[in-house]
């Protein structure tokens, strides 16, 4: 305990650095590139009751997080750095509540060891590179758990507030679903302990009240965009209730796949998404949960079921949902996290502690293959910089580990190595170059580098890192009648299309000038033939930025 004591504020900070490097990369498309469009819509109109993606009104996911990224805009301008920095901020504030309620469930050793785990985790990593709404919604649902539990503990009425605002928050994060996750575990733990009266609490009453004042903004802007104007087409079709689907379609809808948006789900896809998501760490948590159910007769702290309970029903109701993606999973890492720690910080046989080491030491020992050979194969980083650098890394470990000698320390410190070894890579070497394929940001950036004073459009096609990177207003021309306004009204023009795209104009009787060619991947959907060298070529696809159109 001592040594790990002494090397927690070391351990804290290599986190929080190799999490803040995915700051230094670009967007990655499809949902961040996205997102940053709508928010960037926000900040250069002002309208901050309408959300606008793909060219039109947009319903799918609540307001917040596109409110927190605008104003960072109005501030820092539009640009990758801000808007990823504020779904860190909300990161960072997120290791509080992990640290606050593991300390208050069970003691302040495991919430330290919390703490690194969920700073050290794999998807968790790359939700602070490629960022969506789960850095806004993770640490807003863990800080409402917090409070609502405090709020029970001591009954003080600004925990009641807290615990309805940041619930509020959530939901106007993702969506009403999130109460199942904030409140499912308190609800088990008063079964667990039947304290039948708290289902009766004037308290709890008042929170509920409070989270319906606290989301009218969310409420009154759906109705504004949408209720107000059922002539828009929305789901390809008109009459569509933005309130309806906040409070049903967006979530019991695609639960029940009942909803415009639906989905086909595998009952186990979480299982497995786990076990690559959650590394390092997956392994232990699995392990945990089975000691759990194993010595469950010895269990006296009834308390971490509120934890518990609030991660086993909301895996559930993610295992049992039609429509499933494996970020949704990081909602409850920071349950995992307590879990693996508690599990950890209550083995007392060293025998055990080495067996795990062990295990530990070989996923590091398969983490230098990894990059080495992902290196090697896709050409993206010299392979030998690589390797040694890696290998440093590893020797660095290992020199640690004899100083520090066997104990937990040694099972987190290999988990630290594990991640730094892969993101070192990944974050410095792999993605930047792997972004050189996102042709829409290349061409954006080739408008802004050049300091062409135009209007920018896209035509048949989509691109949100071309809406995103490309300076001011970007139109979404989808038809030629589109394209000709368009051009009569903006003299001097880019346009950002693909082959397909010329082959319409061409054959439309268009003349254009072409200013660049770029390389486009679905870099998010890698698969064998792009990772290839020898077959990269044949896997990309060509897009195109020009200028002057006019019909001939």
């Amino acid at each position: 305990m001592k040594v790990f004591e002494r090397y927690f504020p070391l351990f804290l900070l290599i986190g929080i650095l190799i999490n803040a490097n995915g700051l230094l990369n670009d967007i990655l498309e499809p949902d961040g590139a996205l997102y940053a469009t709508i928010a960037k819509h926000i900040a250069l109109t002002g309208e901050w009751s309408n959300l606008y993606g793909n060219g039109d009104d947009w319903l799918d996911k609540p307001h917040f997080p596109f409110w927190i990224t605008a104003a960072l805009f109005k501030v820092f301008g539009i640009n990758a750095f801000a808007y990823k920095l504020p779904a860190f901020l909300f990161w960072l504030a997120g290791l509080y509540y992990i640290y606050a309620l593991a300390q208050a469930l069970f003691s302040k050793y495991a919430a330290k060891v919390a703490v690194i785990i969920y700073v050290f985790c794999l998807h968790g990593i790359l939700n602070n590179f490629d960022i969506r709404a789960e850095p806004y919604l993770t640490t807003l649902s863990i800080a409402a758990i917090y409070y609502f539990f405090r709020a029970q503990e001591n009954g003080k009425f600004i925990n009641v507030v807290l615990a309805a605002f940041m619930s509020a928050c959530a939901i106007m994060t993702k969506g009403i679903f999130v109460l199942i996750t904030i409140g499912g575990g308190l609800v088990i733990y008063w079964i667990k302990t039947k304290q039948w009266k708290q289902f009766i609490h004037y308290r709890w009453w008042v929170m509920v009240i409070l989270i319906l004042l606290f989301i009218t903004p969310e409420v009154y802007s759906l109705y504004v965009q949408f209720d107000l104007h059922p002539e828009k087409i929305v789901f390809d079709r008109t009459n569509v209730s933005g309130v309806k689907f906040f409070f049903w379609d967006s979530q019991f809808g695609r639960f029940f796949n009942s909803g415009p948006i639906k989905g086909d789900g595998d009952p186990t896809f979480f299982l497995h998404t786990t076990l690559w998501a959650f590394m390092p760490w997956a392994i232990l948590l699995y392990l945990g949960i089975i000691h759990l159910i194993r010595f469950r007769h010895r269990d006296v702290n009834t308390k971490r079921w509120v934890i518990y309970g609030s991660a086993a029903i909301t895996f559930v109701i993610f295992s049992l949902s039609k429509f499933q993606l494996p970020h949704y999973i990081v909602l409850i890492f920071p349950h995992f996290a307590i879990i693996t720690a508690a599990y950890l910080t209550s083995i007392s046989r060293e025998v055990e502690l080495k067996r795990l080491a062990v295990l530990q030491a070989v996923l590091l020992l398969l983490a230098v293959v990894f990059v080495s050979a992902l290196a090697h194969y896709s050409g993206f980083g010299n392979v030998i910089l690589v390797s040694i650098i890696s290998m440093l890394l590893l020797a660095l470990h290992f020199l640690f580990i004899n100083k520090t000698g066997r104990s937990l320390t040694t099972i987190i410190a290999t988990g630290i190595s594990f991640c730094l070894i892969v993101f070192v890579y990944l974050h410095n070497l792999f993605y930047p170059r792997l972004l050189h394929y996102q042709s829409g940001m290349m061409a954006g950036k080739y408008i802004r580098e050049n300091n062409m004073q135009t209007a920018s459009a896209l035509f048949s096609g989509w691109s949100y890192t071309f809406e995103f990177y490309a300076p001011g207003f970007v139109a979404t021309l989808k038809t030629p009648d589109q394209l000709d306004k368009f051009i009569q009204e903006n003299q001097s023009h880019t346009i950002y299309t693909s082959l397909d795209g010329l082959d319409i104009l061409t054959k439309g009787g268009y003349k254009f000038t072409l200013l660049k060619q770029f390389d486009y991947f679905a870099i998010s959907m890698l698969n064998a033939d792009f990772l290839n060298p020898k077959t990269r070529r044949a896997a990309v696809e060509k897009m195109v930025l020009i200028t002057g159109v006019k019909k001939s």
